[in-house]
């Protein structure tokens, strides 16, 4: 296709969608008819993945997920389509900028982090490696929150992102299933066996909204269904002689649509833990219901489910996948507990994401009989089986049973259901996986031991290198060629120029230009002058203890004090970059995030400082705003506590445009490091063994470290004497946590280690060519760490799925 035959199929979308001709027309118009002319072709080839898949009885991964943070799509399908720079230029030519188009899109709010990045990427790499693959998520009304930073406070606004169509969705108002909560459970005797009638419920009709998920350069058309909570009247009884009968049932519809209204309301109060509930098994169930409908109609027998099906939880959220299709076997097919227990651990399989408790959840056992009372009952006639196995089988755990319990102490432990209904239970870094055999779940890695296994996170290099820095991805392919973008390994290829002075060069240009669009963005929308020849230094992930952003701005203030001490003192120019939203209960991160700004506040406007230190809150984090950073960053803070990140997703993307990582050994920092080598990696602080070491020990002494560092009780008594505020006690709930609460995430013990990584940090980047390749050496490997490597091991060892070619090419 040419420029000319584009311009004209969008004039004519133009006119017969909107009655636009191109010079009246909006970018939003402009938007929206290049995304009705792409699907034009999307849905073909999408139409005949699917009867491929139905046809040659490929076997699919279902892959459910509380998140997808997809963001933008209309660049990305482009891109996987070869369609992006012919677009690019035909926009141009029209007298339309292309970015500015682009930007019509708005992020999906179906997502907050690396969670629901890494589901967006394994998406792209499904369909990318043409595996017959289905997401199943949630379509949130509203996002997490829309983020605004009002006099330093967060500040949380509903993130309205369908306010305007979603171009990519399709309902399937035909396809809606009914979501059942509540009621009670009437067990009879039947010709000697026992059947269950669930009365009295309450029905909530699920509705599909389908994505089209577009693979590279291939035909593979796979899908992202979402479901919306919908009331229906045909389950509210109306009486005429009650007039206010209308009123309740809009009362009645309002507490319907608002399980798919937000992404993870407050569960820190009764009201928010039923919502939230609610919303995980409105998932489950109507993924599952349709699961089920979808292999039936290849009418093959339900013993053979696993050899057709294989449903992935994605994380803790979704465990009631195990007790909901213990049921519909069972109630609804009509299937002894053998049999579909049977099915069900070979079909289920779970990747856990985080050792931290609160992330494991449990949920009042009357809470789970109250909202599932079916499902209450299979649940427990699990955890009866479960824990007599125990007894019988491994005596040498007896006296952990009550640990290893499904429910215990009046409490449902989600984490332990996934892991005994599964025939996988796989952690997401090396570090992570053997922290959760040798420590966290040890308990059950002793009596299902084959069941354990790792599979490292990954991104996909098509979104995070090829798409949001051309520039850098130009420069790779004119040094090795193209063979990289369908062989991420192939990076590796650029080792020999790491040297290479002229390859340098090429890549500190790009690098340069990228803090050049950067230092325009923030000076467009904050005002702040950055120094475009700094080091951008760069924290961007959720806000929490164990991510230690508290610990960066230590290092911060550090700097401020020095500067202050010395006005003479050398110090190569820095802009540290936050990015962040805290969960809006959590008040201890939204205070960091207060510090954050006052601290900005203080430094940018010091006559001085500023000339040394920047120090930018970028707010409303999301994938676009990764997209404008992370090709500019020079130094990846990955500084959580060692142990509390599972992998992380931020080190690779970072990693892969170059930053030099600055990072614990935790999660995938470990692996990075294993590949790029210990002097091409800025490495401190306590190791995970360590930290295991002082909480079984209990001899950590944050105090001590108060007294005992000049550095660090300068830093800190600033928080409390009136600088950063004029109120003494803005900061002082951040003060006591670390000082009176025995700072649980370690920030004191591992502030000097990490100012003299900081120190490494700066005296290396002075020696230019040394940090060139250093830069380029993590390029090189960053192949690695494509999901497309994550998802062909998923595959291969746990799916037992195969790549299923689509047809001849339809959409060029």
């Amino acid at each position: 296709m040419t420029v000319e035959q584009l311009s004209q199929m969008l004039r004519e979308k133009l006119t017969s969608s909107f009655g636009k001709s191109l010079e009246d027309a909006t970018t939003k118009e402009m938007f929206q008819s290049i995304c009705l002319t792409m699907k034009e072709s999307i849905n073909a080839n999408w139409r005949m993945t699917q009867e491929t898949y139905d046809e040659n009885e490929s076997k699919q991964v279902y892959y459910f997920s509380m998140e997808f943070l997809l963001g933008r799509l209309i660049e990305s399908n482009l891109l996987n389509m070869g369609l992006l720079d012919l677009y690019k230029d035909t926009l141009t030519s029209l007298g339309f900028d292309p970015e500015e188009v682009f930007r019509e899109e708005h992020d999906a709010g179906l997502g907050n982090g690396g969670l629901g990045r890494l589901a967006a990427c394994f998406l792209d790499s499904l369909a990318s490696l043409q595996l017959p693959g289905y997401g199943m998520g949630i379509r949130y009304k509203y996002g997490l929150f829309q983020q605004k930073v009002v006099n330093g406070y967060q500040v949380e606004l509903p993130d309205n992102w369908l306010k305007d169509e979603y171009m990519w969705e399709t309902k399937r108002g035909d396809k809606a299933i009914e979501v059942r909560f509540g009621g009670t459970v009437e067990t009879t005797m039947e010709n000697g066996h026992l059947h269950f009638h669930h009365q009295d419920y309450e029905r909530v009709l699920a509705v599909p909204y389908d994505v089209p998920i577009v693979g590279y350069d291939n035909n593979t058309v796979n899908t992202l269904r979402l479901w919306s909570a919908e009331s229906t009247t045909n389950s509210f009884h109306f009486h005429s002689s009650r007039g206010h009968d209308y009123y309740h049932y809009l009362d009645y519809k309002r507490s319907i649509e608002k399980i798919s209204e937000f992404l993870y309301p407050d569960d820190s109060y009764y009201e928010g833990k039923i919502l939230r509930l609610k919303q995980q098994y409105f998932l489950v169930s109507a993924g599952l219901q349709s699961i089920l409908q979808r292999f039936k109609k290849r009418n093959k027998p339900l013993a053979q489910l696993s050899e057709h099906v294989v449903v992935q939880i994605n994380d803790t959220h979704p465990s009631l996948v195990v007790p909901e299709l213990m049921r519909l076997l069972i109630d609804e097919e009509k299937l002894g507990w053998d049999e579909a227990w049977a099915i069900t651990e070979k079909t289920v399989a779970y990747t856990n994401h985080t050792t931290l408790s609160e992330a494991l959840e449990k949920w009042p056992e009357e809470m789970i009989k109250t909202l599932f009372p079916r499902l209450y009952l299979i649940i427990h006639e699990i955890n009866e089986r479960f824990c007599k196995m125990l007894w019988y089988d491994y005596p040498k755990l007896r006296e952990k049973i009550s640990e290893m319990a499904i429910i215990s102490y009046e409490h449902v432990h989600m984490s332990h259901l996934a892991m005994v209904g599964s025939f996988s239970i796989n952690g997401v870094a090396k570090l992570h996986t053997n922290i959760l055999k040798d420590r966290v779940m040890k308990p059950f890695y002793t009596v299902f031991p084959e069941r354990f296994n790792n599979k490292t996170n990954g991104i996909t290099h098509r979104r995070w290198l090829l798409n949001v820095n051309p520039e850098l991805a130009n420069v790779i392919s004119e040094a090795i060629g193209t063979n990289w973008i369908r062989t991420p390994n192939e990076l590796t290829k650029l080792l020999p120029f790491a040297e290479d002075a002229s390859f340098q060069q090429a890549i500190a240009k790009v690098k340069h230009d990228n803090k050049l669009k950067l230092a325009s963005f923030i000076k467009r929308h904050y005002d702040i002058t950055i120094d475009d020849h700094s080091i951008v230094d760069v924290h961007i992930k959720r806000l929490h203890g164990y991510k230690r952003q508290l610990l960066n701005l230590f290092h911060v203030i550090h700097l401020y004090n020095r500067c202050i001490e010395d006005p003479y003192l050398e110090l190569t120019p820095r802009t540290f970059i936050f990015g962040a939203k805290a969960a809006p209960g959590y008040f201890f991160a939204k205070q960091v995030i207060k510090l954050i700004n006052a601290v900005a506040e203080k430094i940018n406007h010091h006559p001085q400082v500023s000339k040394k230190i920047k120090v930018v809150f970028l707010e409303n984090y999301s994938v676009s705003l990764a997209e404008r950073i992370i090709p500019a960053a020079d130094l990846s803070e990955q500084i959580s506590t060692a142990s509390k990140e599972a992998s992380g997703t931020g080190n690779m993307k970072l990693m892969m445009n170059g930053a030099l990582t600055i990072g614990t050994l935790d999660g995938a920092n470990v692996e990075i490091r294993e590949l790029v080598g210990d002097e091409n990696i800025f490495t401190f602080g306590l190791t995970s063994d360590e930290v295991f070491r002082y909480q079984q020990a209990g001899e950590y002494r944050a105090r001590d470290y108060y007294n005992n560092d000049r550095r660090l009780r300068n830093v800190m008594d600033l928080l409390v004497n009136q600088h950063f505020s004029d109120d003494d006690v803005e900061f002082k709930d951040i003060f006591y946590s670390l000082l009176y609460n025995n700072d649980e995430y370690f920030v004191l013990r591992d502030f000097d280690n990490y100012t003299e990584a900081q120190n490494n940090v700066q005296e290396t980047y002075q020696q230019q060519s040394d940090w060139l390749q250093k830069s380029i050496i993590n390029i090189a490997y960053s192949g690695n760490f494509s999901s497309d490597r994550t998802i062909q091991e998923y595959a291969e060892e746990i799916w037992q799925i195969k790549p299923t070619k689509i047809g001849n090419l339809i959409i060029n």
